[in-house]
């Protein structure tokens, strides 16, 4: 259910809105003059919709790299994580 509310509602009934973010974990989207203006989230949801944003971005690269064959082997992975080890461990020496 998409919840939309005039912006003078947040002025009006902040903790209402409050409340009604945190339970139903779906942003309200503020109008003003009746039309959408801004949109407000618990921030516990947001923060929860940036990560799974930031994922799909990595899947759709890591998808994106396979269908252009920049794929690397296990063996070929291990080892540049074993030069990477190496050089960190040489650069604090």
């Amino acid at each position: 259910m998409v919840n939309i509310r005039p912006s003078a509602a947040i002025r009006r009934n902040y903790s209402e809105i409050s409340n009604l973010c945190k339970q139903t974990k779906e942003p309200i989207y503020l109008t003003k003059n009746g039309v959408g203006d801004l949109v407000v989230m618990d921030i516990e949801a947001f923060s929860h919709r940036e990560s799974m944003l930031r994922l799909r971005e990595a899947l759709l690269q890591s998808e994106y790299d396979i269908q252009n064959n920049r794929v690397h082997t296990v063996e070929d992975t291990a080892a540049a994580m074993r030069v990477a080890i190496a050089e960190v461990v040489n650069a604090e020496r």
